[in-house]
């Protein structure tokens, strides 16, 4: 069966690698198809009654996508093309004689000049005439038409609450620190580290845990290190209200008081130069020993996911981390971060 991922488009590749993260999490079984600019298809081995279930739980995860479609159609994006697809579909596949539907669509950048309102309208009409009830308020499923590339269509099997991570923006949390990274960045991170419900995700720079905060949301058992006691007391009442299970460490992340491999995600955004707190040698002596902390934390077999603004890839070698991929994010125009995975191998 394939199902496609309506992508953001906040960044080339963050939001597939954290696609295929969520899907391996779930357990499903699946390869990709076909990359499309803000949608990516894959094929699922399975059945629906057990990939869609999975799928939700992807969704509640998923901070860099709209929605999960199960295809019911591709085609060129042309009028005559999308209506001849939705014509010769086969509709009691994806929706009951008894359930309502409406047609939705999004347009991707350039790719088509077609107007949203009059696709849907026609779209609609079609089905309709099959004998299926419209309803544009609060209908039972949404038949989504992504308009890039190529067309996209099927109905909805799950939706990303963007809104959520809205409401936890920084300046909203009980205590606030500037330089943080946005909930949408640092959930696709902790994602893209694959660490799963009661595993411990430890960040050795965690600030006021914007990505902690993140990681206790999934269930995640969550370990900070904050050098500066301020912002530990802080990131420890930001965790307080998520709940879960936490422990935030006042403490030196190049001396990190937790036993030989005892942590199976590391997620974090360490200081390069913007920090006046930085209490260490040098920078140089910051990376260096809190890269080789990281590497005798971590179980084998296991990820670590680091921001920064430089490159960090000479460090993470030296203590004996492996370099899965590396993707960079502009931020504005002076700041570009580097996103690193890397992998301690068994």
């Amino acid at each position: 069966m394939l199902y496609a991922f309506e992508l953001s488009g906040e960044h080339d590749s963050l939001p597939i690698m954290e696609a295929y993260a969520c899907m391996e999490i779930a357990g499903l079984d699946f390869k990709e198809q076909e990359i499309l600019d803000q949608c990516l298809i894959v094929e699922i081995n399975g059945v629906v009654s057990e990939i869609e279930p999975r799928l939700l739980y992807v969704a509640e995860r998923l901070a860099m996508s709209h929605h999960i479609i199960r295809v019911a159609g591709m085609c060129a994006t042309s009028v005559e093309n999308i209506l001849e697809m939705v014509e010769n579909i086969d509709y009691s596949d994806h929706i009951d004689t008894a359930k309502t539907f409406v047609v939705r669509a999004r347009k991707i950048k350039h790719y088509c000049d077609l107007k949203r309102e009059f696709i849907e309208g026609h779209v609609g009409g079609k089905i309709f005439r099959k004998g299926y009830r419209v309803d544009l308020n609060t209908p039972d499923v949404q038949f989504r038409l992504v308009l890039g590339q190529k067309c996209i269509f099927g109905p909805v099997v799950a939706s990303v609450s963007r809104r959520a991570y809205e409401e936890r923006s920084p300046q909203k949390r009980p205590f606030f620190y500037p330089g943080v990274l946005m909930p949408r960045v640092a959930r696709a991170l902790v994602n893209i580290s694959k660490v799963k419900k009661d595993e411990v995700l430890f960040d050795p720079f965690c600030g006021t845990a914007g990505i902690l905060v993140e990681g206790a949301l999934i269930s995640a058992r969550v370990i900070g290190i904050e050098v500066r006691p301020m912002i530990a007391s802080g990131a420890q009442v930001n965790l307080k209200v998520c709940g879960g299970h936490y422990n935030i460490i006042a403490g030196d992340a190049c001396m990190v008081p937790l036993g030989d491999e005892c942590i199976d995600a590391i997620v974090t955004d360490p200081p390069y130069g913007r920090s006046a707190a930085i209490r260490a040698e040098s920078l140089y002596h910051l990376y260096d020993g809190s890269f080789r902390e990281m590497y005798r934390l971590l179980r084998k077999g296991k990820f670590a996911v680091v921001v920064s603004e430089i490159d960090i890839t000479g460090f993470a070698k030296e203590a004996g981390l492996k370099i899965i991929d590396e993707y960079s994010q502009r931020v504005h125009r002076s700041l570009t971060r580097r996103i690193t995975l890397l992998y301690k191998e068994k």
